[in-house]
């Protein structure tokens, strides 16, 4: 019976142990992955979605924003977190057989216009000082919150563009362009003015790459649909429509989207291969020698989605620094508090007193016309009497 008994007693006290050190080892990985979280430098994304091209032959360059715009919002991007530029509404063209629409697939299969498209730039409100203004955060106060990019040094930014370009250029409503030397200072102004930790942009126009090639901040990735000297081909024309609905390199782009949900780990490698020179005709370009992370290791939602998984957790979390940082921070806040002076309102006028009060009297002074009255009185009173033979006694 002892010998039992102790080899319990010994069981139980090694279960103990092991359930310690288990409890231990997890709360430990739990406060790694909770510093991990607060330490990176990505909390949050934002999406500029820009068409540039106006008249109804561009119909596919308005089908293309809008398709980017969905599939952004699908992946959890909020409204507020987008910024939706279109040079002009095909949704209400004349010329459109389904007025409130806009096609992205043959046989009208696809609205991407929807219930809940929220527009910020419209017609000629699409300008390159508006774009340009909206990246540098160069507005006017009177600016609206949806009208304006609110990213900081923790913000992914994806900017995608579709239009006509050329060799360095891309046209705003056939009659402006932005040259790749302008978009490239903007994004340095961008870095310097710590409104973005990455940024990824996408354009789709002929002679794309040619728009990347005079980038020098850090952390931008950039993918063109065509190289220099090539033209980006248009895809799926509706006879019913009488316009082709959307380019080939966003089309297949927007494909391989479709297979993106929140939780999905495919990176940035697996869309540079989304539209090869057989499905393109044109060749896709990439640029990543100014970004600091791997592709392989950036996730696709990292762009173009805004979920976070998150475990919920009954465990007390200690982060030390972000604590002692806390506490030192209130410390001075408190300090600050009693060297400043106690804000006191203004005395007040003392209106009861000022609405009992009774009028006070004033002095009386006879008023400017009634002296000259009197005198022209006496004048005429003189007339009368005398007449004018006796006016050189007076004078």
């Amino acid at each position: 019976m002892a010998v039992t008994d102790s080899l319990s007693r010994a069981a139980t006290v090694l279960a103990t142990v092991l359930l310690l050190s288990f409890g231990s080892v997890a709360a430990s990985h739990i406060e790694d992955q909770a510093e991990q979280f607060f330490r990176s430098g990505h909390t949050n994304n934002w999406a500029v979605l820009v068409c540039t091209s106006r008249f109804w032959f561009n119909y596919r360059h308005v089908a293309n924003t809008l398709s980017v715009y969905r599939s952004v919002k699908r992946l959890g991007i909020p409204d507020s977190h987008i910024v939706l530029m279109l040079a002009d509404d095909m949704a209400c063209n004349p010329r459109n057989p389904k007025p409130a629409t806009v096609f992205s697939h043959k046989n009208m299969e696809l609205n991407v216009y929807g219930d809940d498209v929220e527009v910020d730039y419209r017609s000629y409100e699409v300008t390159v000082e508006n774009f340009l203004r909206v990246l540098t955060g160069r507005i006017p106060p009177s600016t609206p919150r949806s009208k304006r990019l609110l990213s900081d040094d923790r913000s992914n930014i994806l900017i995608y563009m579709t239009g006509h370009g050329g060799n360095g250029f891309l046209k705003f409503q056939d009659s402006e362009e932005i040259t790749n030397i302008e978009l490239a200072d903007a994004f340095e102004q961008m870095w310097q003015k710590r409104r973005y930790n990455e940024l990824l942009f996408i354009i789709d126009t002929c002679q794309g790459a040619s728009m990347y090639e005079r980038f020098y901040s850090p952390n931008i990735m950039a993918l063109a649909s065509s190289q220099v000297g090539e033209d980006s081909l248009s895809h799926q024309p509706d006879p019913a429509i009488g316009v082709h609905l959307m380019d080939r390199y966003t089309f297949y782009v927007l494909e391989f989207l479709e297979e993106i949900n929140p939780a999905s780990q495919t990176n940035m490698n697996d869309l540079f291969q989304v539209c090869p020179k057989s499905l393109c005709v044109s060749t896709p370009g990439h640029r990543t020698d100014l970004f600091q992370r791997d592709p392989k290791n950036v996730l696709i939602t990292d762009f173009f989605g805004s979920v976070r998984k998150v475990e919920i957790t009954t465990e007390t979390i200690k982060l030390q620094q972000d604590s002692e940082i806390m506490e030192s921070s209130y410390k001075e806040d408190q300090m600050d508090e009693k060297l400043m002076e106690p804000l006191k309102y203004a005395e007040q006028l003392p209106v009861a007193q000022i609405i009992h009060q009774k009028p006070k009297l004033k002095d009386w002074h006879p008023p400017g016309g009634f002296i000259l009255g009197l005198w022209a009185l006496i004048i005429m009173v003189f007339f009368k009497t005398y007449g004018i033979k006796h006016m050189k006694f007076i004078f």
